[in-house]
């Protein structure tokens, strides 16, 4: 967590330093970047928005830029909570994205899993399931059969089969994400950990609470190493493990 605040001070000294515009979105997309991963999403927000505020003046209106900070800012809202400005912003993006990009570019791929994601919280499963396939039918078309983003893409997919009750297809596809997670991230990645709490979730759903409790635990050991102590994941992981474990 101190590399988190070291380059926060850095990117803060280099903001106070900038003297063009061009310079001051770059340091206030990567203040935005270290906020978001240290679970500040009102902070996120606003160096997002200080952002797409300089590309708003100084790019046209279709620019890749603009799509990329429309969809870091649907990512903070939908952890924010607030999701129909999370598919506002998210829409937005894939907009610019569809009439710049080649069909099977990657952050096609992202932009759908995201619109799928919010679809998802907001408890539209068709609609989620129709997003995430698209998703990881791109993937699956331009990326390398072990990239993180297919992980992203099965986690979607089992995520709503959990939700449906269709506990076999979920396991399937968190086993795939997990598999690929394990390949190709450290082993304390915090993005392991939402594979091992998601795991958790479809064997406690099934009933299996010794297998749930298991991967719970996994997920708050590592979300221990990688979070801050007061990231929002890490409170769910450990709010999911003290319930397994009155169920024991």
């Amino acid at each position: 967590m101190g590399q988190f605040n070291k380059a926060q001070a850095l990117y803060e000294v280099l903001l106070h330093q900038a003297t063009n515009e061009s310079g001051k979105t770059l340091i206030y997309d990567q203040l935005g970047q270290i906020k978001f991963n240290q679970g500040q999403y009102p902070e996120a927000l606003r160096n997002y928005e200080e952002s797409l505020a300089i590309y708003q003046k100084t790019l046209p209106s279709n620019h890749l830029n603009l799509a990329n900070t429309h969809n870091n800012i649907g990512s903070v809202y939908h952890k924010m909570g607030d999701y129909p400005k999370a598919l506002s912003s998210n829409e937005k993006a894939i907009v610019i994205r569809l009439q710049l990009l080649p069909s099977n570019h990657p952050d096609l791929a992202m932009s759908y899993n995201n619109i799928g994601s919010v679809y998802y919280s907001m408890g539209d499963y068709s609609k989620a399931l129709f997003y995430y396939e698209k998703d990881l039918t791109i993937g699956q078309k331009s990326l390398s059969s072990n990239h993180p983003h297919l992980a992203l893409s099965y986690m979607g997919i089992s995520i709503v089969y959990n939700s449906i009750g269709d506990y076999l297809k979920a396991l399937s596809s968190h086993e795939k994400a997990l598999a690929i997670r394990q390949q190709s991230l450290p082993s304390n990645h915090s993005k392991l950990c939402s594979s091992y709490n998601n795991m958790g979730l479809v064997y406690e759903d099934m009933g299996n609470y010794s297998k749930a409790h298991s991967f719970y635990e996994r997920a708050v050991q590592i979300a221990q190493q990688s979070l801050p102590v007061n990231h929002p994941d890490l409170q769910i992981y450990r709010k999911n493990l003290e319930r397994i474990n009155m169920r024991l």
